[in-house]
């Protein structure tokens, strides 16, 4: 080994790629889980959203991708939304952070359904390797 250059030798690292690239193919079956999972922060974050008119509550809804899923409130109609869960000081509008009080309420039904799914997934790439 050459002075100043570090050597690290993996064994299995052949096998470890070829695991890796049929786990990166397969990470869209996990889409249905990110959707579940954004749609139980989404279903409380319109139990905790303050009420007035109802149209915030109606506004939010989940954004899902293959790599994730996101929880959104508020429309160009809606612009409120914001303000309403940051607060506005200059307007005197006080926080109400509801997404992230929904998130915080589900993190541990959301940490399940991934712990869950992954096993799936695993479980499905076990029975497809030789």
């Amino acid at each position: 080994m050459a002075a100043g250059k570090p050597a690290v030798q993996v064994t299995g690292a052949k096998e470890l790629r070829r695991a890796l690239k049929t786990m990166d193919h397969r990470l869209d079956d996990l889409k249905d889980v990110h959707s579940d999972a954004g749609e139980l922060v989404a279903s409380r974050a319109r139990q905790l959203v303050p009420y007035q008119s109802g149209a915030l509550g109606e506004s939010i809804r989940t954004d899902r991708r293959a790599t994730g899923a996101s929880v959104l409130a508020g429309r160009s109609r809606i612009p409120y939304a914001g303000p309403i869960h940051f607060g506005w000081p200059g307007h005197n509008i006080e926080p109400q952070p509801f997404l992230y009080e929904a998130l915080e309420d589900r993190r541990e039904d959301v940490a399940n359904l991934y712990a869950l799914g992954i096993e799936v997934l695993v479980e499905k790439l076990d029975r497809e390797t030789p």
